[in-house]
């Protein structure tokens, strides 16, 4: 008889976990998951290098500090590496504001490569796909970079050069508001798509060899973007519109467009299900918010009290107002949905740590492992497995770099 691979799944629970020898598959599964070269192509946990005391070669936890990456729990999870986001708010779209964002940008890059030069023992920068395993051969993680708004190019997209010299080799257009490049997902419609700036950052991005990353770029967006490129484009971290009517998701059809160019959707562990509005209690996380904003111009001992009290407090929001939170059952829902829809050649995992990503049982990078567990019961294999944890990026990384303008 023939079981669709969801068919296996019940609560989480693999019908093969009926099988004799489980406690020898999971011990099994686990040591494949650490052979498999593991890579998210959303990392955004650059944003805490910045953070008076916080060390990334420190164990943290997120209960305590809210952070879900660091070296030690990337080697217990068995990260090996991904795209190290540059990312910057929108700002005003005025010379003043897109200067700012600018030197805040080059500012998060050099705080990357700072981390990189200190611990040279534990991290390599990469700048080509084959640089990953290379890298992950010696017991390093490997660190490539990406831009999350590239609004921060001014008007100018040429910038763009500047920082793929420094080792950016993935860049969104957009963010959570339009801009110069173009629409939102998640703003008012205003160009119709890539403005004609945004159609120059395509063209320059592929000139550079640059993956195309459509996650946050309106619907028009997206399609111009696989119009235009002369290389596959990659949703970094995008989950699935069918599973959840958000914008910020991809439907059906355009992940088989992205998967008919060689591209592929990675996904996001945010937008999985529909929560209902809470004024009270968006008004309390803003407020938590707002005092975390100015942790870069505290001591390390007043940024680590004023995060301790901003944890206590989030626990206190959790316990007076809550509201569903998405479970790792829902995340592999997406997850199976789009693998289903169009094969592990393309699909991998942008989980969005650090940036708001996290469900419940995946609340950091320890929990990787889990994911694995359930395709392998799924019924996939260690080569399509390889594919889905990095090889599908890699290739796209690859694809862009074979495109682009040869001197």
């Amino acid at each position: 008889m023939e079981f669709s691979r969801r068919a296996l799944m019940v609560n989480g629970v693999a019908a093969l976990a009926l099988a004799p020898g489980l406690a020898r598959a999971a011990t099994d599964t686990l040591a494949l998951h650490k052979r498999l070269m593991c890579l998210d192509t959303h990392l955004d946990m650059p944003a805490n290098l910045a953070r008076p005391g916080w060390n990334v070669m420190e164990k943290h936890n997120v209960d305590l500090d809210f952070t879900q990456v660091d070296y030690p729990r990337m080697i217990e999870g068995g990260l090996d590496g991904g795209f190290f986001a540059i990312y910057t708010a929108q700002a005003p779209v005025t010379p003043e504001g897109m200067n700012a964002m600018r030197d805040a940008a080059f500012l998060r890059a050099a705080e990357i490569r700072e981390m990189v030069a200190a611990n040279p023992q534990h991290f390599e920068l990469a700048f080509v796909a084959e640089d990953a395993a290379r890298i992950a051969a010696k017991g390093k993680i490997f660190v490539f970079q990406s831009i999350e708004n590239s609004g921060i190019l001014g008007n100018d997209v040429t910038l763009l050069r500047s920082f793929h010299k420094l080792g950016v080799r993935l860049a969104g257009p957009i963010h959570f508001l339009n801009n110069q490049l173009g629409d939102s997902a998640t703003d008012k419609k205003k160009w119709g798509g890539l403005s004609p700036l945004g159609k120059e950052f395509v063209k320059e991005a592929n000139d550079l060899g640059v993956v195309l990353d459509a996650s946050h770029s309106s619907d028009d967006v997206f399609d111009q973007m696989i119009e235009l490129s002369r290389a596959p484009i990659i949703c970094s971290h995008s989950s699935c519109r069918a599973l959840n009517n958000h914008p910020r998701n991809l439907d059906d059809a355009r992940i088989k467009k992205l998967a008919a160019v060689g591209g592929t959707i990675q996904m996001n562990s945010v937008y999985l299900i529909t929560t209902p509005p809470h004024p009270e209690r968006s008004k309390a996380e803003a407020a938590i918010g707002a005092k975390l904003e100015s942790l870069g111009d505290m001591t390390p001992a007043q940024a680590a009290a004023t995060v301790r009290q901003a944890a206590a407090d989030t626990k206190a929001l959790d316990k007076n107002y809550p509201v569903p939170r998405a479970t790792l059952d829902d995340y592999m829902n997406h997850i199976l949905h789009a693998l289903d829809l169009v094969g592990p050649d393309h699909v991998g995992i942008g989980a969005d740590w650090d940036g708001g990503g996290g469900v419940s049982g995946l609340n950091d990078i320890t929990a990787l492992p889990k994911i694995t567990e359930r395709l392998v019961k799924a019924g996939y294999t260690e080569a399509q497995l390889a594919n889905f944890w990095g090889g599908n990026a890699l290739r796209v990384l690859g694809n862009a770099h074979e495109a682009r303008k040869k001197a």
